[in-house]
């Protein structure tokens, strides 16, 4: 039987929908007690009831990310009722619809102080607890959109590239301080979440991910791996991968395809209601839950994660094939 100082304690932010909230039922299959924090108190507390049936403890936090008095005062919480912070995973987010000259200076303000800093004062609550004890991980759920940018979502790319930068040069700081403590980034495919249903829009059709689209799960996968080995970024899904590197390789030629096909490939047939509420501000009531509404479209796994966190067998069934091979040739050539 494990005890309580054994378990893993978890920490959680945009835990209360999508992602996060796929995340955290993952960590409770594993008897994790997680942290829990949102804006949203109501759904938290269903998250919690869902990790506590899956075999996990919970602690609820509603708070909003972009105050960092309250991340900080957060994390001592977790620490006086758990004892320890092992995981801190930073995932919260919103996001705005809308050309950049369409879309105010306070709305790209906003979505810096939640899906940027919201990621910095995590961290940084993290590091205070998990530098002292020389143990822990720091997990940022980002994108493909942390490497290129896309139409209608300046605000939200240019968080994701922020974090991308913050994120390598703590990498680098705790190199040279010789800490234990890891920090990894998890880049991110298109997913089924809540996030077209609520982000704020000016586009005239309801919003949708980027196909190819991926549920929650396969993301939630890709963080509960990353908090367990040391691999400095994870991509998930073939698409992001795509992404990554060739805007490395084309990035002239990913400006102009996107300008041809990036507003129409965001888009849903059916036209946005302009009177729906959004989450920017404030949070939308509702029973959100992890999966948005594209759960016919969705792919429920990724034989790409699953060969990128199989390497080494990957890499002997490669080698085997090859020494097989070899073997073949030299029988057949005499």
């Amino acid at each position: 039987m494990e005890s309580s100082a054994d378990k893993e304690v978890v920490v959680i932010t945009g835990a209360s929908a999508g992602v996060g909230r796929a995340t955290a039922r993952a960590f409770g299959q594993r008897g994790a007690s997680v942290a829990l924090i949102a804006r949203n108190e109501k759904r938290l507390e269903q998250t919690k009831a869902e990790i506590e049936q899956a075999g996990g403890e919970a602690l609820v936090l509603p708070l909003d990310v972009s105050d960092a008095q309250s991340m900080d005062e957060a994390a001592e919480t977790v620490m006086r009722t758990f004892g320890k912070i092992d995981v801190w995973v930073n995932n919260a987010m919103v996001s705005v619809f809308s050309p950049v000259k369409e879309t105010s200076a306070e709305e790209f303000r906003r979505v810096t102080e939640v899906t940027y800093l919201g990621y910095v004062h995590g961290t940084l609550a993290a590091l205070r607890h998990m530098l002292p004890r020389n143990k822990g991980t720091i997990v940022q759920v980002g994108s493909a959109l942390a490497y290129r940018g896309i139409p209608l979502q300046a605000a939200y790319c240019g968080a994701k590239h922020a974090i991308q930068g913050f994120t390598e040069s703590l990498r680098a700081e705790l190199y040279h301080d010789k800490s234990n403590v890891w920090v990894t980034m998890v880049q991110m495919p298109a997913l089924n979440t809540p996030q077209f249903a609520w982000s704020r829009s000016r586009m005239p059709h309801k919003a949708q991910p980027v196909p190819p689209i991926y549920q929650p799960e396969v993301a939630a996968e890709a963080i509960v791996w990353s908090a367990h080995h040391r691999r400095r970024q994870l991509s998930v899904g073939l698409s992001t991968s795509i992404v990554i590197h060739g805007n490395k390789i084309a990035p002239g030629f990913g400006d102009h395809y996107l300008g041809w096909t990036g507003y129409a490939s965001q888009q849903r047939p059916e036209l946005r209601d302009p009177n729906r509420p959004d989450n920017l501000f404030e949070s939308v009531a509702g029973d959100y839950a992890a999966h948005g509404d594209f759960d016919t479209r969705a792919h429920g796994s990724s034989p790409q994660l699953w060969m990128n966190t199989h390497r080494s067998m990957m890499l002997g069934v490669g080698l085997g094939a090859a020494a097989l091979g070899y073997l073949f040739s030299r029988n057949h050539s005499h």
